[in-house]
């Protein structure tokens, strides 16, 4: 079967006084049969090349699903009077929640998610909630994958459904103390920005609820949170570089919102409380963040105290409170640290891990007179596992290690941290696993993992379906690029705007590093990315094709310029400072020179398969169409090019379970083949 040809429509765009030919701008209209035929030609075209590896693809998923227990249940986490967990059970997509009393009692259903997805193609449970009485479950249910959910409310003595049905939310909860009023965020229609709070009353007309806010400024998205104490609840307004915190008592649901302190410049801070104290983290005048507090009657800038203050090498990250302790988030080094303080910020301990490189960090801790902290923890080899710190004493129990089957042994396996040096000196960390027995001598098959941007940092984390690469002889790396914040706020600041080129070398120096010290060779070395990771798997296949044998691509923001000229989609006004903003020359002519889609050239590429969602409201599906299209016409190879667009799925792909190992199956599936057809030529 030949690949499908997307018909050119010529399409001439102008800005600054450069001219841009945009053949395939046609593809933006999802309703249109002609771009769904098109879609479904790929896919067609995607399963007929694919087909030859099925009986791999089927053994991938009965690893993936021998490896995860298809019966397990969660540790119980406390919220108020009593203890809740989750429950899968073999053969269901969804979990299953429960709860029961405190004191002591059996379990009793709280929702089951495969009851609210029978007969959905898919299904996503949002955030749930519980009412301060106990009594009510408010709970949030997109059906389509474009993150507008509809909020329900359950009777949890009887499992009924209340009349209430709140349409077209962001999916936000954030309950009053009456037991009876919700705030919930809705979005703007065209752009899907959230930017509306209202209050509802039970049994009334969700018609008839009020706007108690409206954020007005097209770059701040809108978000709910409450307080540690319960005392209130925040609207919390962000863009990339300040923030802004509106504040009412839980108490007095109908009472006027509160602004903590108005938005100004670039700072950024986060609010809560406890005690008798407003608990801030903050960057003014600390670029790493501090933590202050401020008396609950005054806390205008001028009480506040600091309490941990700004260092050059430790990123701070916000604190969980306690009664008498609380427990730091940092990052130092690429690694998540934790360390138990007291109120007045003096460091009691901090919590140890045994391997090199890991992730770690904070549970479910809604309770602060409880004695202990929930911890989280894995390695790229060691399983996850449920750790209780005791506050006082840092005695470590293990509630859970998350079992993993098919022979799983994790001595197995080795984790590793490479320090690559970029081209401007920069010192670029890379995490990486793989068996002890597989080899260092350049013959090992690799994936290299990147992402890079809005400050997001990578953890060293445990996957169970990479066991089947690993156990196959791949090694898995991670680069932790400039842009996300694994090193510190710096490492962001020099990944964004201006020096967003940091974050595109610093991946291709960390594989020719990879390459030098003899992990793996270019001939199978593999790079994946998604999203934003996708838009830097673009550019590096356009600026280094040679150092690659094949990529995998999820639903990559590849038309940068483009969409960021279009304000009126999703994801344009709020990411200015991210990005730049291309009316203005400067920004354009930045943004133009690494944009995947404009850079295509005519050159060989390697492998690649590239997935997107027709419901993604995050990266609109026709960025990845596009480029696809604009690649198959322009590319001077024969090597695999394929898109596959989930009809039924938004940016995080499928929402079933199973659904999801089959897709991973088939991602690796790839891999395999591609590695295999590399290497035999």
């Amino acid at each position: 079967m030949q690949p499908p040809s997307a018909p050119r429509r010529p399409h001439r765009l102008e800005h600054h006084g450069v001219v841009r030919q945009d053949d395939w701008f046609w593809l933006n209209r999802r309703d249109d049969p002609d771009v769904v035929r098109y879609l479904e030609a790929e896919n067609a075209y995607t399963a007929s090349v694919l087909a030859s590896g099925e009986e791999l693809r089927e053994a991938l998923f009965h690893e993936l699903r021998e490896r995860i227990p298809q019966d397990d249940t969660s540790v119980p986490v406390r919220i108020r009077d009593h203890w809740y967990l989750s429950r899968t059970e073999d053969g269901k997509d969804y979990p299953i929640h429960f709860r029961r009393p405190a004191v002591d009692g059996p379990d009793s259903l709280v929702l089951d998610e495969n009851a609210v997805a029978a007969g959905l193609d898919y299904c996503d449970v949002g955030a749930r909630a519980i009412g301060a009485d106990q009594d009510l479950l408010a709970y949030a249910v997109d059906t389509v994958g474009r993150r507008l959910y509809e909020i329900r409310f359950r009777r949890l003595d009887t499992g009924e459904d209340l009349p209430d049905r709140i349409e077209g939310t962001s999916g936000d909860i954030a309950w009053a103390e009456d037991g009876r009023t919700i705030f919930y965020t809705r979005k703007d229609p065209q752009t899907l920005r959230p930017d509306r709070v209202f209050r509802h009353v039970l049994g009334a007309d969700p018609a008839d609820d009020e706007c108690v806010f409206h954020d007005t400024d097209e770059t701040y998205y809108v978000s709910l949170g409450k307080t540690t104490s319960r005392r209130f609840v925040l609207i919390v307004c962000d863009t990339t570089l300040r923030s802004e915190v509106r504040y009412l008592p839980a108490d007095r649901p109908h009472d006027d919102w509160s602004v903590f302190l108005p938005r100004e410049g670039e700072h950024e801070y986060d609010v809560d409380h406890y005690g008798d104290w407003w608990w801030i983290t903050s960057n003014e005048n600390a670029r790493n963040f501090r933590l202050l507090r401020a008396p609950v009657d005054d806390h205008g800038k001028q009480a506040w105290e600091e309490v941990v203050g700004h260092r050059d090498d430790v990123l701070f990250g916000g604190v969980v409170l306690f009664r008498d302790h609380m427990v730091a988030v940092e990052r130092r080094d690429a690694l998540r640290r934790l360390r138990v303080l007291d109120h007045d910020g003096q460091e009691q301990r901090a919590l140890e891990f045994q391997d090199a490189v890991y992730e770690a960090g904070l549970g479910i801790n809604l309770e602060p007179d409880l004695p202990s902290v929930r911890v989280q923890y894995s390695s790229m080899g060691t399983p996850p596992s449920t750790l209780e710190f005791d506050l006082a004493t840092g005695e470590r129990s293990v509630l859970k290690v998350q079992p993993i089957g098919g022979g799983f042994d994790s001595a197995a396996y080795t984790t590793e941290r490479v320090w690559a040096t970029a081209r401007d000196g920069a010192r670029v960390p890379i995490s990486l696993v793989r068996r002890r027995d597989t080899a260092r001598d350049g013959s090992a098959p690799c994936v290299l993992y990147g992402y890079g941007s809005y400050g997001i940092s990578l953890d060293a984390g445990f996957s169970p379906a990479r066991i089947s690469l690993l156990d196959r002889g791949w090694i898995f790396a991670i680069a932790h690029v400039r842009g996300g914040s694994e090193m510190g706020r710096h490492w962001y600041e020099q990944g964004r705007q201006e020096h967003k080129w940091n974050t595109f070398h610093d991946f291709i120096d960390g594989a020719e590093a990879l390459i030098a010290e003899e992990f793996t060779d270019s001939d199978r070395l593999f790079c994946w990315g998604g999203s934003a990771g996708g838009m830097l798997v673009g550019c590096v296949v356009n600026e280094r094709p040679d150092l690659f044998a094949g990529a995998v691509v999820q639903v990559p923001f590849v038309d940068v310029v483009t969409t960021m000229l279009d304000d009126s989609i999703p994801l344009t006004t709020g990411e200015y400072d991210e990005w730049g903003n291309p009316h203005e020359k400067d920004a354009f002519e930045r943004m133009l020179s690494y944009s995947p889609y404009d850079n295509v050239r005519a050159q060989e590429y390697p492998h690649m398969l590239v997935m997107t969602g027709l419901h993604d409201s995050q990266v609109q599906y026709w960025e990845p169409a596009k480029w696809v299209a604009k690649l198959r016409t322009t590319k001077t190879d024969d090597n695999l090019l394929l898109l596959r667009t989930d009809m039924s799925a938004g940016h995080g792909g499928a929402s079933g379970r199973y659904d999801r190992y089959r897709e991973i199956a088939l991602q690796y599936a790839y891999l395999i083949e591609r590695a295999e057809s590399v290497l035999t030529r």
